[in-house]
């Protein structure tokens, strides 16, 4: 398939099949997807939670309004945020910029301080707010890979946050939860894989200047 005819044919899965799983080799590109997506600055302010473990799907289902996807499906991918980010974060980003690319301190120094002071002395709910933008360009990167690997999955916001942040005891590892992805096949009986697609004509979403 090219790109269009698997954009075609990914949708938003509503019923998966809980007896197929995905392959190891599948959740592997999934995951190097998520780590390659762009981000801005390039600081990563994101983590990926992979869940696989039944019990804990089925814990997280009533924090994800009662949608069985989250339980009927092979992996339930968590796209989480950093509940901090400032000046150490952002000099460890430097840090690999400058083992990987070789990069000399002094040209590094003026835009590594400027970010260092700009996140210091922003407010967290604005830093927050970044994040979760980061977020969603991680989200629409998977479900584009996902077209291409013949993955299911369902984009979701409609979950309860800090209920999974509990559940999955994010504060541990300084993340909130900000969306939700499960991943899988969809099942035979799902009435939604036949649907036809309904979007705006081109000529009223693209804008030619």
């Amino acid at each position: 398939m090219d790109v269009v005819q698997s954009l075609k044919w990914r949708y938003a899965t509503k019923k998966f099949d809980e007896n197929r799983f995905l392959e190891e080799e599948q959740l592997m590109v999934l995951q190097e997807a998520f780590n390659l997506t762009a981000t801005s600055y390039g600081l990563q302010p994101l983590r990926l939670v992979v869940i696989s473990n039944k019990e804990k799907q089925a814990e997280l289902v009533e924090a994800s309004l009662n949608q069985r996807q989250v339980l009927d499906a092979s992996h339930l991918l968590v796209i989480c945020v950093e509940r901090k980010v400032q000046a150490p974060f952002v000099t460890n980003y430097f840090d690999r910029v400058q083992k990987i690319r070789e990069t000399p301190e002094p040209i590094l120094k003026p835009f590594k301080e400027m970010l260092a002071n700009k996140f210091d002395k922003q407010s967290s709910s604005e830093t927050r707010e970044w994040a979760i933008r980061q977020a969603y360009l991680a989200m629409g990167n998977l479900l584009t890979v996902c077209a291409l690997e013949k993955i299911d999955a369902c984009p979701m916001e409609g979950f309860e946050p800090e209920k999974f942040d509990k559940i999955l005891d994010l504060k541990k590892h300084n993340l909130a939860s900000a969306l939700i992805l499960p991943v899988g096949y969809r099942a035979e009986d799902d009435m939604f894989a036949d649907f036809k697609k309904v979007r705006r004509p081109q000529k009223e979403t693209i804008i030619h200047l």
